[in-house]
């Protein structure tokens, strides 16, 4: 308990989007095993969102997104993942959103480094009525550390836009950050923090800014299975206010 009381210190303390609410996840720094192929189903569902197109894009508001993430590991070291967002809602919300495809690379366990490390590029397309930002890439560090039973995940997150109203404004810093204690063999809990505070160092002022903290939980049934699921809520206007998300994973 006092490790869960620490880390809510640590992210109020950070000046830190959820990733478009189709794939909701901090990355931990393990690839993809050689040979081996990952399928996800990542299911969102918007609570309370935008009631109002902005910028052409649909309201969020009562919307659930699924995300179908397909990802093969080639090497002990370097992975490579699809994706395929659907989005599932009244007035015209229903559709085929768009793809991206994530190759990441990580620091061979033979380096024997005391944290680790991984990155991630992103590169896609998304329709302009779910994202006015239609072609994006997104570089994604990623350093995770496990002590004993509590787990820490860090990912600076650097995201730019190639066309919509973006392209213009550089890379935006888009931190993801994750805690969470192993309660027990099977159950940890923790919290996941998701912010976008706009360009890199010339930031947008709080309020344009998004901020998001889910309390959430991983199961540890079985090795080829994964499960995580949480509730989140936005603490700033340009923020969905609340959300439920589930991954279900399974290794083939």
């Amino acid at each position: 308990m006092k490790y869960l009381c620490l880390l809510i210190l640590a992210f109020c303390s950070l000046k830190l989007k959820a990733q478009d609410n189709y794939e909701i996840q901090v990355y931990g720094s393990e690839t993809v095993e050689k040979g081996k192929t990952m399928v996800e189903l990542h299911s969102n569902y918007t609570l309370s969102g935008s009631k109002s197109v902005t910028n052409g894009e649909l309201p969020t508001n009562h919307v659930e997104h699924e995300t179908i993430e397909i990802t093969h590991g080639w090497t002990t070291w370097f992975e490579t993942g699809f994706y395929f967002f659907n989005s599932i809602g009244d007035a015209g919300r229903t559709a085929y959103v768009g793809s991206h495809i994530r190759p990441r690379v990580a620091a061979p366990e033979s380096w024997n480094w005391p944290v680790g490390v991984s990155i991630s590029t992103e590169f896609g397309f998304q329709k302009a009525a779910f994202s006015a930002n239609t072609a994006t890439l997104e570089i994604r560090p990623i350093v995770d550390k496990k002590w004993n039973k509590l787990y820490i995940s860090v990912n600076p997150t650097l995201e730019k836009s190639f066309k919509g109203p973006d392209q213009g404004r550089g890379f935006t810093f888009s931190p993801n950050v994750k805690g969470s204690y192993d309660v027990t063999k099977v159950v940890a809990l923790g919290l996941e923090y998701y912010g976008s505070t706009g360009p890199f160092f010339h930031y947008d002022p709080i309020k344009q800014q998004d901020h998001q903290l889910f309390v959430a939980t991983d199961l540890n049934i079985d090795p080829k299975w994964e499960f995580n699921g949480g509730v989140g809520y936005g603490f700033t206007s340009n923020s969905d206010r609340a959300i439920v998300k589930i991954i279900v994973g399974r290794r083939f």
